[in-house]
């Protein structure tokens, strides 16, 4: 069946390519492979993939098709011993991961198949797709949108959550209506408001494992249960000259939550509850030629959402909420990142950049994330100086001091402190030709310890990159008897070596890589994925 609608959505792009001047066909294609080598010195050993398997590999083909006012799509989706879906495990299956039909009629919008969309940002519902975490969380159904005036507009939609090649069971059904107002042409103030509303009904079989579940506890652990659950929400953007203000509010009724964090009467960790939530998020931002400020503030409780009451992680996952911490992207800064506490949190985080002239400025990052009772999950203050030499020297140097909970983070332990000053510079030996250089320490006493990074990168546009790094363990001191779950790793080298060339749209790279275990974050989801060691290579080409 999903080979025939293939064959038959090709079959009429080619047709109506032919016989219409103005249809358009456009796509692109991304395929990762993975060559895994067993190093039981690193810890890479103990999966599929390791053991006897050696190979995995994911692509995406997506073909989109315009034309008489129709936008068409379809997607096809091949995971080979991949372990996108479990870092742990070994998936495979292919076939069609994604089709869709929309059309606009006067100021009507229809749609159907598999829809990417959210409400507000995302905090009672987003429909995206983020591949290097194995989400993709589509909205199988159907969306119906009426557009008021050129400022106001309402759209409706029902389905089901897309589950790999499947759906979860559970049917859901949302209303938004979003506006834009705003004086006259010449006014610096305007607002956009917005509010939406999602519904979700559990099935039978979902009702038949919570049941189930529930019937395991003592009379003390018994919460009663329902089939629908109701998220509201009320968000607003505000602007005035060089503020701008988002502000969003968000409720939930009771809905049955898996609760890894509570104890059972019997002493068991984790059980299902049904709780009410809410969430409230707001940003404030101003800038002019010079200073810039932001400050964001989110307290939640009670917010997770999913399609299983039994998942946890970025699977089945109905909603987004927005990330409370900055998102680092050097090697050892990003080591330690939180992921967002649906359960129970309340954050702040403040950003200043302060630039003198168009060589300099100046930027000071603060996060402090909290649970409900106090307790402090995460805590981050990176100031950066980034300094620029006529069009040859750019420099960067950072501090980052963090404090991570990784007890509640990742399950072991309970305080990381660290501190880690890193580096970054670019040098331009001509138009065309670059030479960056990348390096960092984290020093800490806690989890494996202290490590070293460097990293030295060549640019040769338009098409070559070459880069080779090395990621250092640091024995701990001898003299100190510090247990072999924490030594197990001392003066190891996690070297990677890699090339990339782009051609037009095309890019394709080839690494050999050896890195760590460590939590790995896109778009402020975050999971745990385990140590690698092997060639990875991707392809990634538009048309």
């Amino acid at each position: 069946m999903r080979l025939l609608l293939l064959s038959v959505f090709i079959l009429l792009s080619s047709t109506l390519l032919k016989a219409q001047n103005a249809s358009r066909v456009t796509g692109n294609l991304m395929s990762n492979a993975n060559f895994f080598i067993t190093d039981e010195k690193i810890g890479a050993t103990g999966t599929p993939q390791y053991d006897y398997q050696k190979f995995g590999a994911e692509s995406w083909l997506n073909l989109n098709y315009s034309n008489w006012g129709f936008d068409m799509g379809l997607r096809f989706d091949m995971f080979n011993n991949s372990n996108l879906l479990n870092p742990t495990g070994s998936y495979s299956d292919e076939g069609i991961g994604r089709w869709f039909v929309q059309k606009k009629i006067d100021k009507f919008d229809f749609a159907a198949g598999y829809l990417y969309d959210q409400i507000g940002s995302g905090m009672i519902f987003r429909a995206y797709e983020e591949r290097s975490l194995m989400i993709d969380n589509a909205l199988y159904g159907a969306r119906v949108g009426y557009h008021i005036n050129e400022n106001w507009n309402v759209r409706a939609f029902t389905g089901k959550q897309k589950r790999q090649f499947s759906t979860y069971s559970p049917v859901f059904r949302g209303l938004v209506l979003e506006g834009f107002i705003k004086p006259d042409s010449t006014s610096t103030f305007s607002l956009a408001p917005g509010l939406g509303i999602v519904g979700r009904t559990w099935d039978g079989d979902a009702v038949s494992r919570i049941v189930s579940e529930i019937a395991t506890y003592q009379p003390i652990d018994s919460i009663g249960a329902q089939y629908n659950t109701y998220a509201a929400t009320l968000f607003n953007t505000l602007s005035f000259g060089n503020f701008t203000w988002y502000v969003e509010g968000a409720y939930k009724t009771k809905d049955v939550l898996n609760n890894e964090f509570v104890r059972q009467a019997t002493g068991i960790q984790g059980k299902l509850v049904n709780e009410e939530g809410y969430n409230f998020y707001t940003s404030l931002s101003w800038a002019n030629s010079k200073f810039g400020a932001t400050v964001e503030t989110k307290r939640t409780q009670n917010f997770r959402f999913r399609s299983d009451p039994f998942l946890i992680g970025v699977q089945g996952q109905i909603n987004y909420l927005t990330p409370m911490a900055r998102q680092n992207t050097y090697r050892l800064t990003a080591r330690f990142s939180p992921n967002t506490q649906e359960l129970g949190e309340q954050a702040v985080q403040m950003e200043l950049k302060y630039a003198p002239s168009k060589n300099l400025a100046f930027t000071l990052n603060v996060s402090d994330i909290q649970n409900l009772d106090g307790r402090e999950l995460y805590r981050e203050v990176a100031p950066e100086i980034l300094y620029k030499y006529k069009r040859k020297w750019q420099a960067l140097i950072g501090f980052q001091r963090l404090k991570y909970d990784i007890l509640t983070y990742q399950g072991k332990g309970e305080y990381v402190y660290a501190n880690t000053p890193y580096t970054e510079i670019l040098y331009r030996f001509k138009p065309r030709r670059s030479l960056r250089f990348e390096a960092s320490y984290l020093d800490t006493k806690q989890e494996f310890g202290s490590w070293a990074f460097a990293l030295a990168e060549v640019g040769i546009a338009p098409h070559w990159l070459f880069y080779v790094s090395d990621m250092y363990k640091v024995p701990h001191d001898k003299n100190s008897n510090y247990p072999a779950e924490k030594t197990k790793f001392d003066g190891l080298h996690y070297p990677s070596v890699g090339m990339v060339y782009s051609y037009k749209s095309n890019r394709f790279s080839l690494a050999y890589v050896k890195q760590v275990e460590g939590i790995n974050c896109a778009g402020g989801i975050c999971r745990y994925e385990p140590t690698f060691h092997g060639v990875r290579m991707q392809l990634n080409s538009s048309f």
